[in-house]
């Protein structure tokens, strides 16, 4: 265990200090504020204050985590070693505030600031401090998290940390579970019409093969990426999209036995849980329903959720969740834009800003969807920067979280070579 003295023990300060030492460095936390009983600690100890008490291991200590709410903060960012640092001050053991600027990122307090949203109302990678400051492709939380580790073990000699080992999650998202399949007679003529005007006859073609059951539907891939999970390590997530037919929403109804069918298929083998609709984001009423249907089929209690277009509302889609008993959000990431939209590959619990507490909700940042490599044209360029994030992931031991569509496993000429992307990832735990 480690002792910390700061003169006030707020929520945020133990919030993120627990969330640093626990969850990434391995080793409990404890706090005071009184200063005898710093003194007379023996164990391992440092202080988080404005001052230096006396030549102890120090951080100096900025406002952040001693204030309520949140205010637009000026914020300077600078080089620390090979990696990017803010609340600087030279005058402590680590040469800024450590803390005060993981809460920032973590808490995504930005995204509570005015800011301008894209089309679907998301808050835009363009519109980040990581972005703007060169180091949204890096889990930077994680990486000041390991040279605290190490500036501690050296003042510390017998200082023990718990190492945590490089984890996978691989998400698969099922905003539709066909794409030409049990879809209608209109929406059929509907998508014929469409083809003829785009001069595709291929897919008319397909269109009607699939129909007449002669050719299978080219987004029904799920056997294919069960058998890809049988020869994983772990085990993994499908979020399946039950909401009605809405112009941002295309899946098809769940009166549709076969859709049925594939959900309870799935659960045999891996983890389901609900990619919400678009507006069951600002709606709990539609959320409940949505979590009714699929805890229905599957026989189990919802557990985990992605919203459809990667879109949170702050603070109150985190709050639908919590209050519907869902436990884990897998949301957190950009969908056109490979990075660490929370500069971490730590799952971390929610923390409202607004009611100024740690919620149950365990937020899991991704940092890859396959949306975003297709910006690169060269399969080589694709593989190379895959492994590369990858690889940073592995240098701290945190877990490396992508989304695929079941779609993204079909023949459709954008997708070509993904499952070779697919299988790089799935086997990165390999050799470990």
């Amino acid at each position: 265990m480690i002792l910390v003295y700061t003169p006030i023990i707020t929520r945020r300060i133990e919030y993120i200090f627990k969330h640093i030492f626990i969850n990434i460095i391995g080793i409990k936390v404890s706090f005071t504020a009184k200063i005898d009983e710093f003194v007379s600690f023996e164990g391992p100890k440092f202080s988080y204050a404005p001052k230096r008490l006396s030549n102890e291991f120090h951080i100096k200590s900025t406002q952040i985590l001693l204030e309520q709410g949140f205010s637009d903060i000026d914020i300077e960012v600078k080089k620390w070693d090979e990696t990017k640092c803010f609340f600087y001050n030279e005058k402590g053991s680590i040469p800024f505030d450590i803390f005060g600027a993981s809460f920032y990122l973590i808490s995504r307090y930005e995204e509570y600031l005015p800011h301008l949203k894209d089309d679907y109302g998301r808050f835009s990678f363009e519109e980040s401090i990581a972005y703007k400051n060169d180091f949204l492709d890096e889990p930077t939380v994680d990486i000041w998290a390991y040279k605290l580790k190490e500036a501690l073990s050296t003042f510390f000699p017998n200082i023990i940390f718990k190492n945590r080992k490089y984890k996978l999650k691989t998400i698969i998202d099922v905003p539709s579970v066909f794409y030409y399949k049990n879809k209608g007679f209109l929406r059929t003529i509907s998508g014929v019409f469409t083809d003829l005007v785009r001069l595709k006859p291929k897919n008319i073609y397909s269109r009607f093969l699939v129909i007449f059951r002669l050719q299978k539907d080219p987004y029904d891939t799920f056997k294919w990426i069960i058998n890809k999970q049988k020869k994983s390590s772990s085990k993994f997530l499908f979020f399946f999209l039950v909401g009605k037919f809405s112009t941002y929403d295309k899946n098809i109804s769940l009166v549709k036995q076969s859709f049925v069918n594939i959900i309870k298929f799935v659960s045999d083998y891996s983890r389901v849980g609900l990619k919400l609709s678009f507006f069951a984001l600002n709606n709990i009423d539609v959320l409940k329903k949505e979590k009714l249907d699929i805890e229905s089929i599957t026989n189990r209690d919802l557990m985990i959720s992605r919203n459809s277009f990667s879109k949170i509302n702050l603070p109150t889609n985190y709050r639908d969740l919590i209050k519907l008993n869902i436990k884990e959000d897998y949301t957190m990431g950009y969908v056109n834009k490979i990075g660490f939209r929370a500069s971490t590959c730590s799952p971390f619990l929610f923390y409202d800003i607004d009611n100024e507490m740690q919620t149950p909700l365990l937020v899991n940042p991704y940092n890859f969807m396959d949306y975003s490599l297709l910006q690169i044209n060269s399969f080589l360029d694709k593989k190379e920067k895959v492994i590369e994030m990858i690889n940073k992931v592995k240098n701290v031991n945190g877990t490396f979280t992508s989304v695929f569509h079941n779609y993204t496993f079909s023949n459709e000429k954008r997708w070509h070579r993904f499952k070779e992307i697919f299988d790089i990832i799935i086997n990165s735990k390999h050799g470990q």
